[in-house]
């Protein structure tokens, strides 16, 4: 084995070409995909560090719902459900590159049905939601259990769970979709499985084109929807076991528990705001995602906030704005907007109603935080009145 001789040792020979020994080195690196992690050669001491955490970060961004509708109603008039199942606009977020994604770990997606339409069942490892934004007849089957859902509502499809959408109705329906498939993407797990299957009466497993319904179509509500009472005559077990089993949660309960909170101080980043949770655990439904409904009262203006967590907002009722790093972004009734973690954010209310008082503003906020969670990576922050940073939250065991 040859013996180590020190760098500046060699540099310092008049016989040896160091340039000419690191350039050869540097050729053969290259050539079998290796990244040179050393300071030799580069600009500084740790940038060699900077290049480890380099990466396309996504950037704040809205789509404005007036500018995406057409779009969904000229495809609706295209598309027919025989030549595709899905139809539906993803929100691409304009600085990943082309990247298929909202921020870098979720994507949401604007989708139209046609009227009295149904796609096959088929089931994937990426969790999904979907939530009603217009029309009463917006569809989704899972697991045997028929949910028809309107404005507000909000609908589980949990990972490897069996489902189906559609509308059920004669009318235009039209809902927001939130995957974690970028993240699943990047873990290597994402698949698809369009091949459903179910035992006829002679307990022959036959494919079929439609899920039979097993349960009430109002099976989640009457089994989960009293808050602070569980079952223990039920199972729990439903679809893999790995996500909150109440598959709907009807928005009428959580327009009431918003209600209800009005008059508390709540907090001064938020406004007022509710988790939606597994109601046998009480965390989110999702290891990878949770989700809120946001309220903000008349004329409220919350302070900034900065955290780990990436969040997508979708406007339910209300107009105002939102400061993104000093950023304006005027929202409506069902725009989408991205925070990516990092950014430091704070929003306004500025709704009137119609006999020119204030009104409420309300979000539906999807977030990526329970992984951040699960890993000690999450951390918020906040300015307070003073203007002083101050920590919110972490999950760092101190």
């Amino acid at each position: 084995m040859a013996t180590s001789i020190r760098g500046d040792q060699k540099r310092q020979s008049n016989d040896y070409n160091w340039q000419a020994e690191i350039d050869a080195l540097h050729e053969k690196t290259q050539a079998l995909n290796l990244y040179e992690f050393w300071s030799v050669g580069k600009q500084g001491e740790h940038e060699a560090v900077r290049d480890l955490a380099r990466f396309d970060h996504a950037v704040p961004h809205i789509w404005k719902y007036r500018d995406v509708f057409p779009c969904l109603e000229k495809a609706g008039e295209l598309i027919d459900m025989d030549e595709s199942e899905r139809r539906s606009l993803i929100m691409c977020n304009p600085a990943l590159k082309g990247l298929i994604a909202t921020t870098t770990t979720l994507f949401a997606a604007y989708r139209i049905n046609n009227p009295n339409e149904i796609a096959p069942p088929h089931r994937h490892s990426p969790n999904a939601i979907r939530v009603g934004l217009t029309g009463n007849t917006n569809f989704t089957g899972i697991d045997g259990e028929p949910i028809t859902f309107g404005p507000g509502d909000l609908v589980l499809t949990p990972h490897d769970t069996w489902h189906d959408h559609g509308n059920k109705g004669d009318g235009g329906a039209v809902n927001l979709s939130v995957l974690d498939m970028p993240l699943v993407n990047v873990l290597n797990a994402t698949y698809f499985d369009s091949e459903y299957f179910e035992k006829d009466e002679q307990g022959n497993e036959v494919r079929r084109n439609k899920q039979t319904e097993r349960l009430n179509p109002e099976y989640s509500k009457r089994t989960y929807g009293k808050g602070g009472l569980m079952p223990r005559s039920v199972s729990h077990l439903r679809g893999t076991g790995n996500a909150s089993p109440m598959y709907v949660y009807r928005w009428e309960a959580t327009r009431e528990a918003l209600e209800d909170l009005r008059e508390y101080d709540n907090s001064p980043y938020d406004g007022v705001m509710i988790e939606y949770v597994d109601p046998t655990t009480g965390r989110a439904p999702y290891s990878t995602m949770t989700f809120f409904a946001n309220m903000l009262r008349p004329a409220e203006r919350t302070l900034p906030s900065r955290q780990t967590a990436s969040l997508i907002y979708t406007v339910l009722e209300g107009a105002g704005h939102t400061m993104i790093d000093g950023q304006r972004f005027d929202w409506e009734p069902f725009d989408t907007f991205c925070v990516p973690g990092g950014h430091w954010v704070h929003h306004v209310n500025e709704t009137r109603s119609k006999n020119g008082g204030g009104g409420d503003a309300i979000f539906f906020v999807s977030s990526d935080e329970p992984v951040l969670k699960t890993l000690h990576f999450y951390s918020r922050h906040g300015k307070n009145e003073a203007g002083e940073t101050v920590l919110l939250e972490s999950s760092r065991r101190f």
